[in-house]
């Protein structure tokens, strides 16, 4: 395979850590991608070499740009794996910065454990290399009063009284995103559902307004079903997906096929 030609705007189906190794460094601009994590990790009969793909990454990212890293953590034995935090701390070793820890919810209601809450949410880690150079970040409406106090402790444990606005028509988005889930909801194609671990296409297009600019080149190493792939198509940008099952990287080329728009 020749990059850019065999690479661009293609879904590869392949193990991501060795079709990565085509990619020159410091030549994509955005990753955004849903790993297989914990009972997922043995994927259709495929492994996932974290460490190494993580490396993999690092040396393919931009300098000043980010890897949007969404991902659980399962209740195995009765504990939760910690994988979440495990990967994070991981990206910080090798030299990325954690630029934001945020949280997908997802506005569902699934069968309830006997001895612990709802597990509704994922991680969405936000790792950077260096400081980010785009932050198109999303706003929203404000409610509220013009004027809102509040109480700072200071270093040195003396208290200060702070004021600060809410009346402005708009302020920037809280880090916790909040989707509805399943068909009709988070995606209309049912061919998605197919996929067992999907993320919400308008969890994609945000991400993607958020930390890149049109004709940028964005990769997922994980494709799937191929929402970030047609997320890309549908706002401007170059994508790469990568998948190393052929039964989805088919369904996220037929979804390409059919240009459904968000």
């Amino acid at each position: 395979m020749n990059y850019p030609d065999d690479y661009i705007n293609k879904i590869i189906c392949g193990d991501c850590l060795e079709v990565m190794k085509g990619i020159p460094e410091n030549s994509i601009d955005m990753i955004l991608t849903s790993p297989p994590y914990d009972n997922l990790r043995d994927y259709k009969g495929y492994s996932f070499d974290f460490e190494n793909t993580a490396k993999e990454i690092f040396r393919i990212i931009k300098n000043g740009c980010v890897v949007v890293w969404v991902v659980g953590d399962a209740t195995i034995d009765g504990s939760e794996t910690g994988t979440s935090f495990k990967q994070a701390l991981y990206f910080k070793e090798i030299g990325f910065n954690l630029h934001d820890t945020m949280i997908y919810q997802k506005n569902s209601f699934p069968f309830p454990p006997s001895n612990r809450y709802f597990n509704v949410f994922e991680y969405m880690f936000i790792f950077s290399k260096g400081t980010p150079n785009t932050t198109n970040l999303i706003k929203v409406k404000t409610i509220g009063k013009k004027h809102k106090s509040s109480t700072q402790r200071n270093a040195d444990g003396s208290c200060s009284d702070m004021k600060y606005e809410m009346g402005k028509d708009e302020r920037v988005k809280d880090n916790v995103w909040i989707y509805d889930v399943g068909y009709g909801k988070s995606s209309s194609d049912k061919s998605v559902f197919q996929h067992p671990a999907t993320f919400p296409e308008k969890l994609a297009k945000e991400h993607i307004l958020s930390w890149s600019n049109e004709s940028n080149i964005i990769l997922d190493p994980f494709s799937g079903s191929g929402t970030t792939a047609l997320a890309c198509k549908n706002l401007g940008r170059k994508f790469i997906g990568i998948e190393i099952s052929p039964k989805y990287c088919k369904i996220a080329e037929e979804r390409l096929r059919q240009e459904v728009l968000f």
